[in-house]
């Protein structure tokens, strides 16, 4: 019987070595790491969607992951929740305050590495994966929309934007991206604030750029559930939408709700 409880428990290692992590243990990837909720009903056989959720300053994808109500909604849509963790404290991105001269590149890589790894992991579909995230996570979002906007079907920055100002032009094709912001933000606020060395970017700034850049037409007013938007589409059928809601600084599982299904309404997911 102890022979056979041992053959047993090493099959189980070792046949599903690639899978040993999840929502409460890290997903390693050399010395960072990742975390994943599969969505309830998760069937191995049939690739999902997946959120890929970037969190706030000093924050962890062990506090993303506690956040019930966000995991509720992504396995309400049959996705995928991956909470990614910063390569300091904050992401490491162009003009932030203790990173002033970086290119952001070694956040970019990262990236690139958790889908890589998530995806030989788990049964993911690559073409309709998601990222957002909130504070400075919207804003290693929009980072990501300039620079890696193939490796995402679109992105929902809530409450952030560039450090200082946008960059001059972004990586193509142009993506979707539908951004959403609290038109009382006083920690974000939409206009920007010094903070330190820098300052936080004017989300019209950057909005601008990418409506320059991905020569999107003309606005349409459009109002949701507590949201008023301006959308714009281009010739490739990718959407740019600026939605603001009544209050401060937060995050509400609902709005995330809101630009998934615009970008489901736009073809991308």
């Amino acid at each position: 019987m102890v022979l056979r409880g041992l053959f047993l428990l090493a099959l189980t290692v070792f046949a599903f070595p690639a899978a040993a992590c999840g929502p409460d243990s890290d997903c390693m990837i050399g010395e960072r790491h990742y975390r994943i909720a599969l969505p309830q009903g998760y069937d191995a056989s049939v690739p999902v969607p997946a959120i890929v959720f970037a969190h706030g300053y000093r924050g962890s994808a062990r506090g993303v992951m506690r956040n019930r109500s966000l995991r509720g909604l992504a396995s309400d849509l049959g996705a995928a929740l991956i909470a990614v963790k910063s390569g300091d404290q904050d992401w490491v991105i162009p003009n932030a305050p203790r990173h002033l001269d970086t290119d952001g590149a070694a956040e970019f890589a990262y990236f690139d590495a958790v889908l890589s790894d998530a995806a030989t992991r788990f049964a993911l579909d690559r073409d309709r994966i998601v990222a957002t995230g909130f504070s400075a996570g919207g804003m290693m979002v929009w980072n990501l929309a300039c620079a890696r906007p193939d490796m995402f079907a679109g992105f929902v920055p809530i409450a952030g934007t560039y450090w200082l100002k946008p960059p001059e032009t972004c990586a193509a094709p142009a993506a979707s991206i539908v951004h959403i912001h609290g038109d009382q933000d006083k920690t974000v606020p939409l206009l920007g604030r010094p903070i330190g060395p820098t300052k936080q970017g004017e989300v019209p700034a950057a909005l601008n750029m990418y409506e320059a850049f991905g020569e999107f037409g003309n606005a349409e007013a459009a109002h949701y559930d507590g949201l008023s938007c301006k959308e714009q589409r281009n010739d490739d059928g990718e959407l740019l939408a600026f939605c603001l809601f009544k209050g401060g600084h937060s995050f509400r599982t609902e709005h995330l709700r809101h630009g998934w299904e615009q970008l489901q309404k736009a073809g991308q997911l």
